[in-house]
């Protein structure tokens, strides 16, 4: 068995997080950066909220307003011409799209990794014009004595990577948009090589070329460059739709460690891993011939949107590696492993 799933599971459920405001409901807690910190486990959660008034036969989207501060609805019948309905995350009016539900961050602490308690109010909520559509998949980095979380910010400007960082997970400095539309899924490296930050990305093409993980490079944590295409779909493979970075990369004496996330082209996603080298990370030297982690279960099978496994973080705690993911864009749950296990998948 490649990874051990807690019993526990889902350890993090909508139904454990107290909405933000009291009109709305929480869809999902999932897809959470993970770290340590003076002692504890840290969960950063994408938490998911949707007015708790949306009738049946209606479309709602949640949608801050930068200048007033306040989330505003928009509202559409599902029998307008108007209205197209691609999933349950998002619907088109008029050709523009919107979103179903809106993200915000929210801090959960634990002392043993499986059981957390989870702060009442947001940690970081949407606030600015890049941010309309919500805050989502914040992985967090240490670097020195500071937490650097890249997440992913969503308005009708597109989709782009922000920057926060943190001293204590109470206050939390914006740094704005350090990729512009589109570009997710960005995993910091946790030192820097050869003198310089690296940074896995995810650009998404709109014509040309495959849904890869690129490589870049940055003397400031802010201004990027040296793009390059690192670790590419494989066609007819589990990972043969796109491929995007998942938690923070492992150092270890034969390489950098990634778990990366890889989706075929049903959008089934599992867990894989890539190891890069240690002073050049743009050079993959080995890769997972299997998954490391593929829905299986009731919670990662069904859901707010199935066959999900997607991991945002993960810690090492008592010679084990715990997987954080969120399963079916809606729980959280976790899994144990071992270096050993994950280095088994590689080829």
């Amino acid at each position: 068995m490649l990874v051990e799933r807690f019993a526990e599971n889902p350890i993090i459920r909508p139904q454990d997080v107290t909405p933000s405001r009291d009109d709305n409901e929480v869809v999902g807690a999932f897809n959470a950066g993970a770290t340590v910190f003076r002692g504890q486990i840290l969960l950063l959660l994408r938490v998911a909220e949707r007015p708790k008034d949306k009738a049946a036969d209606e479309q709602v989207a949640p949608i801050l307003n930068p200048h007033t501060g306040e989330i505003e609805h928009f509202r559409a019948k599902n029998d307008d011409p108007a209205v197209e309905i691609p999933d349950s995350r998002s619907f088109f009016y008029n050709g523009k799209i919107n979103l179903t539900s809106i993200s915000h961050l929210r801090i959960a602490r634990s002392d043993d990794g499986v059981h957390f308690e989870i702060d009442d109010r947001p940690a970081v909520y949407p606030q600015t014009y890049y941010e309309t559509y919500g805050l989502e998949d914040p992985r967090i980095t240490q670097i020195g004595e500071k937490w650097y979380i890249t997440y992913k910010v969503v308005s009708d400007h597109g989709i782009c990577t922000g920057l926060l960082s943190t001293e204590d997970f109470e206050y939390f400095e914006r740094h704005g948009i350090i990729f512009c539309p589109e570009n997710l899924d960005v995993v910091l490296f946790p030192e820097m090589i050869r003198g310089e930050y690296w940074a896995l990305t995810r650009p998404v093409p709109m014509y040309i070329g495959p849904k890869a993980i690129w490589g870049a490079r940055s003397d400031d944590l802010i201004h990027w460059g040296g793009h390059c295409p690192v670790i590419t779909p494989r066609p007819g493979e589990f990972d043969g739709g796109k491929v995007g970075g998942s938690c923070v990369p492992i150092k270890t004496d034969e390489g950098w460690l990634e778990i990366y996330h890889g989706s075929d082209i049903e959008d089934r996603y599992c867990l894989a891993a890539a190891l890069h080298d240690l002073e050049d990370p743009s050079k993959v030297i080995a890769r997972s011939k299997e998954p490391l982690m593929q829905p299986e279960t009731d919670y990662e099978i069904k859901g707010f949107y199935g066959n999900v496994v997607f991991a945002c973080g993960h810690v090492e705690k008592d010679g084990e590696i715990i997987i954080y993911y969120g399963a079916s864009d809606e729980h959280t749950a976790g899994a144990r492993t071992t270096l050993d296990k994950i280095m088994n998948t590689l080829q």
